[in-house]
């Protein structure tokens, strides 16, 4: 019987001094930073952890993403960040990730908190050997399947001058 779940566990972070800039809230490289750590992690969840790397040398390659910086963070500040997986084809994964502050480093996001920040990406399946794109094993594949969730409102939008 499979202890796998059908959401992805929260990733948690806490807002390093470091990471506030002249402004005084979270730079936005620091963003990207802790949601490249949430994409690590769903990699983990997948299948496509360190293990499955060395042994195959495949991983996922990001090829596009879109940031929204929706609210600025204080220094300290305890995030919560939650990934969804919108679908996966035979080489690609998209999805998201929304940040969230909340109130101790293990806590979750009220009901209706409003996300700091999201991103949506598009990750690329890739054999570093060969140097180009490789279909995802059958198992990964699966388990991207499992996963998929419908998309947020503001997924796959452009950027504009209105």
């Amino acid at each position: 019987m499979s202890t796998a779940t059908t959401t992805l566990p929260l990733l948690h972070r806490t807002v390093r001094p470091e990471w506030i800039d002249y402004n005084g809230h979270m730079s936005e490289a620091f963003y990207v930073l802790a949601f490249g750590h949430a994409t690590d992690a769903m990699m983990i969840e997948t299948g496509l952890d360190s293990t499955y790397r060395e042994s195959t040398h495949c991983s996922l390659y990001t090829v596009e993403s879109h940031i929204r910086y929706l609210r600025d963070v204080p220094e300290h500040a305890h995030l919560a960040i939650r990934t969804r997986v919108l679908g996966a084809a035979s080489k690609k994964a998209r999805f998201t990730h929304e940040m969230f502050v909340v109130d101790d480093e293990a806590g979750e996001p009220a009901p209706d908190a409003a996300p700091v920040a999201t991103t949506e990406l598009l990750a690329i399946h890739v054999d570093q050997q060969a140097g180009r794109a490789a279909e995802f094993p059958a198992a990964v594949r699966d388990r991207f399947t499992e996963l998929t969730e419908p998309a947020p409102e503001w997924a796959g939008r452009s950027i504009a001058v209105v």
